[in-house]
């Protein structure tokens, strides 16, 4: 059964310092599809990141290239499987030398954190209880 993946592609200033922060959280450098200018990070079965260095993003797109860490381009949310991992994702993210961003959103039934990368852009962590989405 096909299943299919996404493949989000973010503009980085340092490859080789995103490479070590993606890793510090814990995710896998794919080596056969990252090179001097690209990383490509397995964030799971479906879901990769390929970090590009600017000069390697402007092949793909004649738009201007976004300063991250002045506009939002992007909210990437991921999912997590209980309270626990979104803190200690976050948690790894900051220590790792990204910056904590927005408020703690707590509404009991659904609990998510979010940081912002080397670069600037938005990863939100998300837990969600299974009984509330059965509802």
């Amino acid at each position: 059964m096909y299943q299919q993946m996404i493949f989000v592609n973010l503009a980085t200033n340092d490859v080789d310092a995103s490479k070590e922060f993606f890793t510090e959280l814990g995710y896998a450098i794919n080596p056969q599809f990252s090179t001097d200018d690209c990383a490509c990070v397995v964030i799971s079965d479906t879901i990769v990141a390929m970090l590009l260095s600017k000069q390697r993003y402007a092949d793909f797109t004649k738009k201007e290239i976004a300063d991250s860490t002045k506009t939002s381009e992007t909210l990437i949310c991921l999912s997590a499987e209980s309270r626990g991992k979104v803190d200690e994702l976050v948690d790894k993210a900051i220590a790792a030398g990204g910056t904590a961003t927005g408020e703690t959103q707590d509404h009991g039934f659904m609990y998510g954190r979010a940081f912002d990368d080397l670069d600037g852009h938005t990863w939100e962590v998300m837990w969600m209880d299974p009984a509330a989405v059965q509802s």
